[in-house]
């Protein structure tokens, strides 16, 4: 199996993203680390966090042989693309399709998740290699979004970020989500309860997942 497949089913078999937006270098890690600990494997570092690449290093450091799945988000240009890579980014990131990431992606053997909102966009990201979009944003597009695209094209598979919460993450899922993206939701009460917040707030995403999956 290739490096690109491999982190894929790694994944896919996660299932939860955490997209971190730290404030800071130190909250950005921590933010991560309690997200992890709550029971959300895929970590997605976005370059909105001062020196996230710092905080990738640091994650890839400090997580190494662990099932942390650690990624770059708001990847904005191929040159970005590079910096999380060599960080230690096993998978990219960006709100929007660039062929110039892909390609980057490519030549990494790293998977590229680029934003796509319509079905012409998602397919020129096909063409470039591309195997798994985000529906982005996913609170204006809808989980229909997902069912719709598999219509005429079933081979894509389709992740939603925002617009993902606790009580409709079975919509997406049953209509055929790869992966959900959860942010804002992960951090709302840190102001106030610390990072342990985050880590009672993943274990509830990871917990009601599990839940979907067992059919309840």
């Amino acid at each position: 199996m290739s490096i690109k497949r491999e982190t894929l089913a790694k994944l896919e078999e996660n299932f939860l993203f955490a997209v971190v937006r730290g404030k800071t270098e130190d909250d950005g890690y921590e933010i991560s680390k309690a997200t992890y600990e709550g029971g959300i494997k895929n970590i997605e570092v976005t370059f909105s966090t001062p020196n996230a690449d710092k905080v990738i290093s640091r994650l890839a450091a400090d997580f190494a042989g662990t099932d942390m799945v650690i990624g770059a988000g708001t990847v904005m240009d191929d040159i970005t693309a590079r910096i999380a890579i060599l960080a230690g980014s096993k998978f990219i990131v960006s709100p929007h399709f660039d062929p110039a990431i892909s390609t980057i992606c490519n030549r990494y053997t790293i998977p590229y998740l680029p934003g796509c909102g319509s079905v012409t966009e998602i397919a020129n990201a096909m063409a470039t290699g591309v195997e798994v979009a985000k529906v982005f944003p996913g609170g204006i597009l809808g989980a229909g979004f997902i069912k719709d695209v598999h219509g005429p094209i079933p081979h894509v598979e389709l992740m939603p970020s925002g617009g993902v919460n606790l009580e409709n993450m079975h919509t997406w899922v049953n209509n055929g989500a790869w992966g959900v993206g959860v942010g804002s939701a992960l951090t709302k009460d840190v102001a106030t309860k610390g990072y342990q917040a985050v880590t009672e707030t993943a274990k509830t995403f990871a917990d009601r997942y599990k839940e979907i999956r067992s059919g309840n």
